[in-house]
């Protein structure tokens, strides 16, 4: 497996404002990556500079081996991007941007093939201006890959899509993934990095702070899986801090709260059946994406 994307020491500055401080980006061809951090944190500098459309101050960043500063025409033909403030004029029509875009591109789709993959054929005469927030989204999202790019850039696919709308655009994009295409997402949805990214980088301040898959950073930083039940009204609670896996116990309103991983829910049960209270019910929360995202944040703010 190749290199898609290689970043280092990307560095970009907006007069004295840092937005991007030495960055390290590497993304294997294949794979869907994830850029996730809050606003202000560079991550659409990020991919601007990436993509080519600002000049980094420093660093250097190739595309599948292509420098994009010495050759930047080379990399707009292996690249697509949907860019956060994408948009087009009010009154081109949805059929006349595929068609434009798709004549400016070295090796485009079908064109009536595209607008049927994104559920645009029924909006084909319609207007840039007169389409909902989600549809003028999944046209953006079209545009940027009409040219069958090799890697593809979606800065907030799918700000403005409804529930059903936006698991219709995952399973795309799972789909575009599978037909070859590299994928660097911008998203401020965990569910959506959870459910579609190989791997996610996170920022904060301009500096990446995190880096893996989405199991391995909720393993490591979302605090593991919480198991709670009624104190007992009667019987022998067992010592439970020694159990495998067991990271901490506590008695919350009530309630004794165990968090561990691994085999921990396991051990448990068979402690609390030995202790005969073998009919306890367990509440159990698995941490998420979100979890470990939220706790990551709050280390990096906290004085």
């Amino acid at each position: 497996m190749g290199t898609a994307l290689r970043i280092d020491q990307l560095r970009k500055a907006y007069g004295a404002t840092t937005a991007v401080d030495g960055l390290d980006l590497h993304v294997d061809e294949g794979q869907i990556v994830g850029i996730l951090g809050p606003n202000g944190s560079g991550k659409t500098t990020t991919v601007e500079c990436a993509y080519g459309l600002r000049k980094a101050d420093s660093g250097t960043i190739r595309v599948f081996g292509v420098d994009s500063r010495a050759e930047p025409d080379r990399v707009a033909r292996l690249v697509g991007t949907q860019l956060q403030d994408s948009a087009l004029p009010d009154r081109i029509k949805v059929w006349e941007a595929v068609h434009l875009f798709a004549a400016l591109a070295h090796r485009p789709v079908d064109e009536a093939e595209a607008l049927h993959r994104w559920g645009l054929t029924g909006k084909r005469n319609a207007s840039f201006a007169s389409l909902s927030g989600g549809q003028r989204q999944r046209l953006l999202v079209a545009l940027a890959l009409v040219g069958k790019p090799r890697l593809v850039f979606l800065d907030e696919m799918t700000t403005g899509l409804d529930p059903q709308a936006r698991r219709e655009v995952w399973d795309l994009v799972a789909e575009v993934r599978g037909g070859g295409t590299t994928v660097v997402l911008v998203t401020h949805f965990m569910d959506e990095a959870q459910r579609l990214c190989d791997r996610v980088v996170v920022l904060s301040r301009g500096r990446k702070i995190a880096e893996g898959t989405p199991a391995d950073l909720i393993d490591r930083c979302g605090g593991g899986t919480v198991a709670r039940f009624p104190v007992p009204a009667q019987g022998r609670l067992p010592g439970l801090e020694g159990l495998p896996g067991v990271r901490t116990v506590a008695r919350v309103d009530g309630r004794v709260e165990v968090r561990g991983q691994g085999p921990f829910l396991v051990a448990l049960g068979h402690a609390l059946t030995l202790a005969g209270q073998p009919g306890v019910r367990l509440d159990v929360t698995s941490p998420s994406l979100e979890d470990a995202y939220v706790r990551l944040i709050g280390e990096q703010e906290t004085p």
